[in-house]
This record gives structure tokens, sequence and C-alpha cells, in this order.
């Protein structure tokens, strides 16, 4: 099976949870620029009226200076392998299952299909975890 198989940076940062919050730091990046490939936005339990968001890429210097005016930082407690191929059936079986076969507990897993194409976003608690996530996926 063909993979592009890379690590990702994650960038996360708190908002109020509250209509328009996401929307307004959003605007924000696209205004410097970003073009972002991927985004999870959900309430945080443990903290009442706040919510998270991630995304990424972030690139230039301008998406990061204006991601860190809204409390933009990558994450460090979360590493993220991205993998990217032709769709097919069981493919998130098959790669959850050699990551699960290589001891690697995952932190999160997001794969929506496009077209003919998947794009998986592997989460983990290490970066270590990461690199080896990444030579796994590139062998399956």
């Amino acid at each position: 099976m063909d993979l592009l198989v890379e690590l990702v940076d994650v960038w996360a940062a708190s908002m109020p949870d509250r209509p328009g919050a996401l929307a307004a730091m959003l605007a924000l990046l696209s205004q410097a620029g970003a073009n972002l490939q991927f985004i999870i936005s959900r309430h945080a339990p443990e903290k009442p009226g706040t919510a998270v968001v991630f995304v990424t890429p972030l690139q230039s210097d301008r998406e990061i200076r204006a991601a860190a005016t809204v409390g933009f930082n990558v994450t460090h407690c979360l590493h993220s392998v991205r993998a990217t191929g032709q769709d097919r059936p069981g493919i998130a079986a098959t790669l959850t299952q050699k990551l699960a076969e290589a001891g690697i507990n995952l932190h999160g897993f997001s794969a929506p299909v496009i077209g003919t194409q998947f794009v998986a976003y592997v989460g983990v608690d290490t970066l270590e975890e990461a690199r080896k996530a990444v030579e796994i996926l590139k062998k399956a």
C-alpha cells in the first residue's frame, strides 16, 4: 500500500464556549494566510464555558505570530502523524492494527475519506511513539 506518512505539528488554543468564538479564531488565521488542512474543535468539559481547538498546519512566521495572539501553541503532550493514500475497505482497521501490534497506544485517531483518498491523523503521547508510528505506517 503506497502511503505518504509524516510527522505534523498540531497547534491548540482555548477559547470561550460561545457562538462565533471558533469563527473569529479561524478568520484571524485565514487573514494571516493559513491554509489549514485539519481542524477539530470541542467543548472542554473539565473547564465549563471553555472550548478547545486544534489546527494543522501553521507554517509561515506570519501565521504563527497571528496564532500566538489568540493563544495557539504547538502541542507538546500530543504528537501527530498524518498518513494519506488510496482509500479501500478496512484501511483504518489495517493501520490501527499495525500500530496496536507495535504496542502504540493511540491518543486519538481521525480518518476522513475525500473522493478516492483517505487522510488519517494519528495522535500519540510521545515524539518517540510518533516516530515509531511513521516507520510502521510507511511499511503498512
